[in-house]
């Protein structure tokens, strides 16, 4: 019984990264250019994915993840075996600190996979956005309006000088 629930965390956490899965194509929206069919916007479209995903090395995020997340659990495994086997000094201190060293691995390897994922689709995006502005259709951006001219406080600025005496 207490075997099935030192190990129930990290099967949920398994569970719950399993869910999560980052799209596999640009997250910017692109609309044809001024003149330009839609058979020619797909053309470009298809065109820019390639470019795209030859810029972050042919990876999607999803898998930029998957490997950050698996090597972080691998580090920490063996980085855990050792030390318990250093300061247990015998297997059964290698077996706790390679399960410890699991669990705080794989607790890692989800911050770290997730970093990994946001600057993959970044980079993915970036290279997208580019290659379908240089072909000539509309990226919308979002902008922001402010209800009145915004000024930045005035400097400090020291008094001048006396005017020189009279001669």
């Amino acid at each position: 019984m207490r075997y099935h629930l030192r190990f129930s965390p990290l099967v949920a956490l398994l569970m719950l990264g399993a869910c999560a899965t980052v799209p596999s194509g640009p997250s910017v929206m692109t609309l044809p250019g001024t003149g330009r069919s839609f058979d020619q916007f797909r053309a470009d479209d298809f065109e820019c994915r390639q470019f795209a995903s030859a810029q972050v090395g042919g990876t999607t995020a999803d898998q930029a993840a998957s490997d950050s997340a698996v090597k972080s659990a691998v580090v920490g495994t063996a980085v855990g075996a050792l030390a318990g086997a250093a300061i247990g000094g015998n297997s059964r201190g290698a077996a706790v600190g390679a399960g410890t060293g699991l669990l705080v691995g794989s607790l890692a390897g989800t911050g770290a996979a997730g970093a990994s994922a946001y600057t993959a689709q970044q980079r993915y995006d970036v290279g997208y956005t580019q290659c379908m502005y240089a072909k000539g259709h509309k990226v919308p951006v979002s902008g922001r309006y402010a209800s009145s001219p915004q000024r930045p406080p005035a400097a400090y600025a020291p008094p001048p000088p006396p005017p020189p005496p009279p001669r």
